[in-house]
C-alpha cells in the first residue's frame, strides 16, 4: 500500500464505528486530507491526543480507496490543551479552523497552512488578545484566497483614500460616489486598526481600546460572511470580551 508523509493541522474530527475517527487535516503539501485514524478513541491508542483539533503533527498516511489511513503521528505543535483551557482562545481557534476548512480543498495552499499554524501558535502562547489574533487571521486568510480587502483606496475606482464607506460586497472601503445608499461608515481609528490587523502591525493594533476593536470585529465579520457566502457557525460564538 503506497504511503506518504506530510505535516498537518487538525481541523475537525468525526467518530467512525466504535473506536475509529475520521480526521480532517490541512496539510503543508497535500492540501486538505480526510483520513481514518484507527483505534484512536481507545485509551490504549498510540496516537493519544495528537489527532485532536488545533494539534499540529508530522504524519504518515497509507493511501486508501476512499479515505487515506493515518499510520503514524508525531506532535509538532501541542496547541490544543492550552487553547481549550481558555474559552476566548478556544472560540477564536474554532472560527479559524472552520475558515481554513471552507477556504481550502484537496489542492491546498502552503500559505493557508502556514498562516493557520502561526495563528494557533500565537493563541496558545497568548501573544496577543485572542480577538485581535482572530481578526488578523481572517483578513489574511481571505487575502491569500484572493479576496484582499481595501482599507485605503477605493475598492471600485481606485481613488486615493481615506474613504469612510465600507461595502463588503465591493471589496472594502469605497468613495462616496461609488457607495450605495445606506453603506456602513467607519471612523478613522477603526480603519487604522483594520489596516494594522491586515499588515501585522501589532504595536498599533494593541494600542487600541475595546470600542475600536468591537467596531473592527463587526467589519471583519461582515466581510468574511459575504465572501464565504454562508455564515461561519463558530463565528457566532466567539467571545470578544476585553482583557
Amino acid at each position: 500500500m503506497p504511503t506518504y508523509r506530510d505535516e498537518g493541522v487538525v481541523l475537525r474530527t468525526h467518530q467512525l464505528g466504535e473506536a475509529d475517527r475520521i480526521v480532517t487535516l490541512l496539510t503543508r503539501e497535500h492540501g486538505k486530507v480526510r483520513a481514518v485514524a484507527k483505534g484512536v478513541r481507545r485509551t490504549s491508542s498510540r496516537f493519544g491526543g495528537r489527532l485532536e483539533p488545533f494539534m499540529v503533527a508530522d504524519l504518515q498516511f497509507a493511501v486508501g480507496r476512499s479515505l487515506d489511513i493515518v499510520t503514524q503521528a508525531v506532535t509538532i505543535g501541542s496547541y490544543a490543551p492550552v487553547i481549550v483551557a481558555d474559552y476566548r482562545a478556544y472560540t477564536a481557534a474554532a472560527a479559524m479552523v472552520e475558515t481554513a476548512d471552507r477556504l481550502t480543498d484537496e489542492d491546498g495552499s502552503r500559505q493557508q497552512y502556514l498562516l493557520l499554524v502561526g495563528a494557533l501558535r500565537s493563541l496558545a502562547r497568548s501573544e496577543h488578545d485572542p480577538s485581535l489574533t482572530l481578526d488578523s487571521y481572517l483578513l489574511r486568510a481571505l487575502s491569500v484566497a484572493g479576496w484582499a480587502p481595501s482599507f485605503g483606496d477605493c475598492a471600485v475606482t481606485g481613488e486615493p483614500g481615506p474613504h469612510r464607506a465600507f461595502v463588503p460586497q465591493l471589496g472594502g472601503v469605497v468613495s462616496d460616489s461609488a457607495a450605495p445608499p445606506g453603506a456602513l461608515r467607519i471612523d478613522a481609528p477603526t480603519l487604522e486598526l483594520l489596516t494594522a490587523l491586515l499588515t501585522g502591525d501589532w504595536a498599533a493594533a494593541e494600542a487600541t481600546h475595546q470600542g475600536v476593536r468591537s467596531r473592527a470585529s463587526g467589519a471583519v465579520g461582515a466581510y468574511v460572511q459575504w465572501h464565504l457566502e454562508r455564515g461561519l457557525r463558530s463565528l457566532e460564538h466567539v467571545d470578544r470580551g476585553g482583557r
